[in-house]
Order: structure tokens, then sequence, then C-alpha cells
């Protein structure tokens, strides 16, 4: 059965989710392409292509063309968007040609980039492409009634940024959006390790040591891990032992940018919303709010109740794809 159909697309840094009205979460990949560089063909998309990451011969790599939460590398997105889309549509149970799409964009990307995206999803074989900006996609996904005039606040903690939003009424109040994210965290991971113990890690090893005992709370129960990597002096493998209170030092940088730009977000809040962010509070979405500690932490800088989403991940995601029954609504309230 061939049908046109309408999916939403959260184009992240880290994962791409495709979410559609019958099935939900179709399909849900990390952002990377394994390429042969000598041929310049795609090998690889998602899952399989992550694994290839820092393993590969010469002639492959595997990349992750979005970066920033924004399109790096146009011909390879574009790649990868053929490939989900034709994934997904025998996930969903039907090949979908030409579907209408929603794709989320980060609320501070430039024109230059939001087209970017649009020709990406174009090219990769969609119908009609509509673009909605990622902290009204993960409100709309947490279930907050962004149509109403009520203060909704949404910080977005993704891979490659951290989106804060005061939306009310279908459009943003308030917003900042900041190029800091899981990414960032992980770089400052690998820098430490190298820095303080003379070992490299890779990329993997580093997301892994975040989540297991990277902590946005100064004061916790401290936790322990033992990591491999490669001894810049020998050159040979050697195991280190890491310390949670080490990792909160060493990613407390990232987190000051975060902290200061969901306040700056607040100072900007008319003050009629004021009253409802204090009643209604804080929704965190994105992988960083399944950081631990993290509800705790912002809840003590900003002393306003914070919760967290019930599915952080796929907040985006799922309100990229509910967002279609009035798009023409957020859209003229974006222009």
């Amino acid at each position: 059965m061939f049908s046109t159909s309408e999916i939403g697309i959260d184009l992240g840094t880290a994962n791409i989710l495709v979410y559609s009205k019958n099935k939900g979460i179709a399909l849900n990949e990390p952002s990377v392409v394994a390429i042969n560089t000598e041929t310049g063909n795609v090998l690889a998309v998602g899952e399989e292509a992550k694994a290839m990451i820092g393993k590969t011969p010469n002639n492959i790599v595997a990349i992750r063309p979005l970066r920033d939460g924004v399109i790096a590398d146009y011909n390879v997105t574009s790649d990868m968007l053929k490939h989900i889309i034709r994934k997904a549509g025998k996930k969903i149970g039907f090949a979908i040609r030409k579907p209408t799409v929603v794709v989320c964009t980060p609320s501070g990307s430039t024109s230059v980039e939001r087209r970017a995206i649009e020709d990406a999803a174009m090219n990769a074989g969609a119908k009609k492409v509509h673009l909605i900006e990622e902290p009204v996609a993960a409100a709309i996904g947490a279930g907050l009634p962004v149509d109403e005039p009520i203060a909704n606040v949404v910080v977005d903690i993704g891979g490659g940024t951290t989106e804060v939003a005061i939306i009310s009424y279908g459009g943003v109040v308030a917003c900042n959006s900041i190029r800091v994210g899981g990414d960032r965290l992980d770089d400052d991971i690998i820098q430490y390790v190298r820095k303080f113990y003379g070992v490299l890690i890779g990329e993997r090893t580093a997301e892994q040591i975040k989540m297991e005992i990277g902590y946005a709370l100064v004061e916790h129960d401290e936790l322990k891990m033992d990591v491999r990597g490669r001894d810049l002096v020998t050159g040979l493998p050697k195991t280190i032992t890491l310390s949670s209170f080490e990792i909160r030092e060493a990613m407390k940088e990232a987190f000051l940018h975060i902290i200061q730009a969901v306040k700056s977000t607040l100072e900007e809040c008319p003050a009629e919303l004021s009253g409802d962010i204090v009643d209604r509070g804080v929704i965190l979405t994105g992988g960083g709010a399944l950081m631990n500690g993290m509800q705790e932490w912002i809840t003590g800088e900003i002393h306003v109740p914070v919760h967290i989403a019930e599915n952080p991940l796929e907040c985006v995601a799922i309100g990229t794809g509910k967002s279609l029954q009035f798009i023409h609504r957020l859209e003229a309230a974006t222009r």
C-alpha cells in the first residue's frame, strides 16, 4: 500500500527520532553515518554506524553530520534522511511515498541553517516540509497546553544544544539557545582525563562515564568507575579509576552556561506570566534531563519547582508529530 503520510522528525545531534500518528515513535537511531571515503557510498546509518566509531580502517569513516543541532555536512545529512525515511516507512507498515514532514530546529538557528534542514528533507523525498522550534515541540510532547495564555517553561538539554523557552498562546515569549549539550559534556570529560591522567579515551567511553557517574549536584554520594584508554606517554592500554566528584569538576563550566541560559530566559519573562512559572514550574526534557541530580540542581539554582517530562528523550519527536494538527497556527505565531 503506497500512501502519503505525515511524520515528525526530531533531527537531533545525537539521535534521530521519527514519530508517526499511528505507531508513535517508529524509529530511534543515532545520528551517525558510515561512509567509504574512496567511493563516497553510505555503508551504514544509525546504530550500526555508531558501533563503528573509532574502530574502522582508513577508507571508512563514521561521522556525525549534525553538530550543535544544525547541519554540518549537507550531503551526508541528506543521505542519512533518505535512509531514515525509508526505514521508518517499513516500520510504520507501508511505504511512505512523499510524506509531509515536520522537522524541529533549534530556536537559535539562522535562516540559512533552517533552509538547509528544509532542503535536506525535501531532497530526502518529503512532499512538504514544516519547521517547528525545538522548545515548542518539546512542550507539546510533554503535554503542556502551549496554545493557552499560560506560561510554559521548557528546558531542553539535547546533544548539541540546550534550549530554554517560555511558551504562551502558541508562540515563544522568551528563549535562549546555547550550543552546549551532551556532546560538550563528553568533550569536557575527554579533555579532563587527557590533562590529569595523560590517557586518551574515545567519545563512546566519555558518554558512558557521563551516564554512569556524571552528577549535576556538587554534593552527592561518590561513585567510582574503572576506565580504559591509551596512555599518551607509552602508547599502551591503561586502566584508571575516576570519581564522580572529578567528573562534576570537569563538567562545571558547561553547567554554568546551562544555568545562565535558564536564568536569562526567566529574567525576560513578562511580569504577567511570572506567577504561572512559580505555580507550574519548569519542565526538563532531552537526554540531559536524565543526568544524575539535574532536577535537584536546577531547582536549587532558580528556586522554582522543576519537573522531568514523562518521556524526556522522546518529547521533541512526539511534539513534532503532534504539532501537525495545528502547525499553521504555530507557523503564524513564529512569523
